[in-house]
This record gives C-alpha cells, structure tokens and sequence, in this order.
C-alpha cells in the first residue's frame, strides 16, 4: 500500500518567516523526499483554501508533547516577535484539539508564532484540525523537514524521543524524511551521548552529521568520561555559544587532532527455524554484509528453491522500495 501523505490539507507553514534548508548535506532518497516536501510547502496556501482560521489565546494552548528543538535563537525570536508586532501574524499556526483536556489546543508546528504572540499578548491565528498523535509527530515532523532550520542533532533527538515513545522506525523515517541508513546514524549518535549531554551542547547549527558521529565515537571512549566532564563543568563552557561548546568538548577529547576512525558496530545475529523444523538458518548482519547459512533436512533443498528464485524476489524488493520512496 502507497504511504498517505499526512501533510495533505495541511497548512505547512514554517516557524520562520521564511524557510530555509536543513544545513547538513542530504542525498540520495533523503534528497528526493526533501524535495517533495518542498513542493508541498509551496501549495501553503492551496491547503488553507476551505479551512476556517480561527483566533485563539495563548494561554488555551500547549506545545507538542514531543520537542523538535534543543533552544531557541534568541536573535531570530526577537526578529519574529519584531515582524509579528509590525505586520501582525501573516500565516496562521497548526494546532489539534488536546488530546486530553476539553477546550484547550495543542500545537502540531508553529511554535515559535505561538510563543510570539503570546509575549506581545496577541490572540494566535490557527487552523484547528482533530488528529491522532501518529498524525501529530509526522505533520510537526514533515513540516520541519521541509521548511524549518533544524540541525542534525535536533532531527537526532527528534527521531530517538519518537522511538522512545513506542513509534516504529517506519513512522519515525516518515516524520524525519529520512531513510533507514541516515536514520540508522542518528540513532548511533543519541545512543553514544547521553541525552543531558547533547542538552548541555545544544543545536550547534553549523555541525553536521559527520562531525557528531565523531565526537559520539570520543565520547563512547570509557577513558574520556572524566574530560568530558571536566570540559563540561567549566564556568567559560556555558558562556560559549552552541557551535563553540562543540569544537572545545571535540578539541579536548581529540588530542590527535585526526578525523576519529569509525568502528563498526558488531554484527547482529539471529536465528530462524520453521514449526516443522527441517531447516534451521543463521543470519549475520553487520549494516555492510549480510549471510544466511541453513542445516538439517531441507536446507540443501530449501537454498535450492530460494537460490532459483533471487531474480524475481530481488525485482519485488525494488519495487516495494520504490513504491515507499526509500
């Protein structure tokens, strides 16, 4: 089954008051659906045609119940409360009904209009739509990842609160744009630095991914938990800016100053055997190669009958690939 826009009638506006591009490269299928995304933002305005804006107070609304940033631009809020205070709130936010307490909204994207308006003290114009909170977490997810500048460690810790809230990688992949080898990273990231780490760090705007992975690869080093500690204690640490609090934790634990070398993570192993159990196999799969060996009564047979039918299972592969834009 082709997968359901979710962003269809929605109105994907960014928290900007123009949008721009993630600052980390992407490529491949993670391009491609980048860009869809961006043709989607682009017919903004043909998604509120029919959808009734309405004017809120503030205090009658939450955020998400799942964050997509580490903190705010203080410059860049500042700017947007500027604009909203001379213009007004040209584009309207996206919220739902609170899932759990009657007459109040919570925010799907749109956050930072909200957080304006509310400190000029001015109602909140809104697109008010019911909605599941799998809906939620791909709508706030897909409207970021087309329009809004988060960095790569904000769309890391996006994906790993998603996974920790029982979201499958599947929903998480959909809600980030990403596919399974980029999603695969972040995961490696955020499981290496503790989440109060990353917290003290902050977004780091202009890092990309192959820079966290590095220093996720210096700080899983059990010999450098006590510098990381005492680069992160220090009085000056806080005073830095994101971008700077990075480069003095990142110098400090890579003392050869050499990219760091990447090591693959073991292999994962399991086993399958049918009800019958004339086949037992064994599958390795280290992310580069993959192997499965088979004993007992059918295997000779059973890898026979698989071996003659690699063509057509290979071309059901591609298509089912193709038809999930991974």
């Amino acid at each position: 089954m082709a997968r359901k826009n979710f962003l269809a009638g929605l109105n994907d506006i960014p928290d900007t008051q123009e949008g721009s591009s993630p600052n980390y490269p992407m490529r491949g299928a993670s391009k491609t659906m980048i860009r869809s995304l961006d043709e989607i933002a682009k017919q903004a305005d043909k998604f509120l045609e029919g959808e009734v804006i309405v004017e809120l107070e503030p205090e009658l609304i939450d955020g998400s119940f799942i964050s997509d940033r580490l903190e705010d631009n203080d410059a860049e809020f500042l700017a947007l409360v500027d604009a909203i205070k001379t213009n007004g709130q040209n584009t309207p936010i996206l919220v739902r009904p609170h899932p759990s307490e009657d007459g109040r909204y919570q925010v799907v994207f749109g956050h930072r209009r909200w957080r304006a308006a509310k400190s000029l003290g001015l109602k909140v114009r809104a697109v008010v739509k019911p909605m599941d909170d799998q809906t939620h977490v791909i709508a706030q997810g897909q409207e970021n990842s087309a329009r809004a500048n988060l960095s790569f460690i904000e769309r890391a810790v996006f994906a790993k609160g998603l996974e920790e809230r029982g979201y499958g990688r599947e929903v998480v992949s959909m809600a980030l744009s990403a596919n399974a080898s980029t999603l695969s990273k972040m995961m490696s990231v955020t499981e290496r630095i503790p989440a109060q780490l990353i917290r003290l760090i902050g977004p780091s705007p202009t890092v990309g991914r192959e820079r966290w992975i590095e220093l996720s690869l210096l700080v899983g080093k059990t010999s450098n938990s006590d510098k990381v500690d005492e680069v992160t204690q220090k009085a000056a640490f806080a005073d830095l800016t994101s971008d700077e609090r990075f480069s003095m934790l990142y110098d400090a634990l890579n003392k050869s100053s050499r990219p760091v070398r990447k090591v693959d993570p073991p292999a994962h192993k399991q086993t399958w055997q049918p009800a019958d159990k004339a086949v037992s196999a064994e599958i390795t799969n280290s992310g580069k190669t993959f192997s499965l060996s088979m004993k007992a009564k059918n295997a000779s047979r059973f890898g026979d009958y698989l071996s003659s039918r690699l063509n057509g299972l290979y071309a059901e592969f591609l298509k089912d690939i193709k038809k999930h834009g991974e």
